[in-house]
């Protein structure tokens, strides 16, 4: 399942940015956006989502019951 950004609750840090081993998160419209086509949960990169764990905020970079494929759609 792709991860998506609760654009309400994101500061702009910028961390999950960085982290993105897939250049999945992008910053846009004075706030990040997750790529569902790129984001694979970091599968083969990291054992966990590499945007939860380094977000400051708890619970804002979420699974997206939109995308549950991930990078396949």
């Amino acid at each position: 399942m792709a991860y998506k950004i609760i654009t309400s609750q994101c500061t702009g840090c910028g961390a999950c940015e960085f982290e993105c081993p897939n250049a999945a998160i992008a910053f846009k419209r004075d706030t990040f956006v997750v790529n569902p086509k790129l984001c694979n949960e970091c599968v083969g990169h990291f054992d966990l989502p590499q945007c939860n764990e380094v977000c400051p905020v708890p619970k804002t970079c979420v699974p997206d019951p939109a995308h549950p494929a991930g990078g396949d759609d």
